[in-house]
């Protein structure tokens, strides 16, 4: 009977770190976020930027996306409670800003500043996103 105890006790605690194991954040020690930031006024350049974010990172990133290892968040910086980010991250227009958060507290956060730079141009703006969500991640 202890025997069988023991086996079904030590199942049970397999089974739990192997679901555990699986969260994303326990399992690589962190989660990234890229947050498109705007306002209430959405001209079209501005919708664009959305777009083509969403469209660099959900068409590179499917994995990443799918296991939580990475989230795609729009936040409008004029909504009541969204507004420390605008100090959080410096936050002067809208912005692409990568944020890695480890056990509740961000590490380290990137504002790709180059999206404007390049939203004339959807091959490069893409290729921009996808590069440095990459190595943004290589790195964490």
């Amino acid at each position: 009977m202890k025997k069988h105890v023991f086996i079904l006790f030590l199942i049970v605690a397999l089974a739990s770190n192997l679901l555990f194991a699986t969260t994303p954040a326990i399992a690589s020690g962190g989660t990234i976020t890229a947050y498109y930031f705007h306002g209430t006024f959405r001209c079209p350049t501005c919708k664009k930027l959305e777009q083509y974010s969403k469209e660099a990172i959900e068409s590179n990133f499917k994995d990443a996306l799918a296991s939580g290892k990475l989230t795609l968040k729009v936040v409008n910086i004029e909504d009541r409670g969204n507004e420390h980010y605008v100090n959080d991250y410096q936050l002067y227009t809208k912005s692409l800003v990568l944020s890695l958060t480890k056990d509740g507290k961000e590490i380290r956060s990137k504002n790709l500043d180059k999206i404007w730079e390049y939203v004339g141009n959807k091959d490069r703006y893409e290729n921009y996103v996808r590069d440095e969500v990459a190595a943004f991640m290589k790195e964490s």
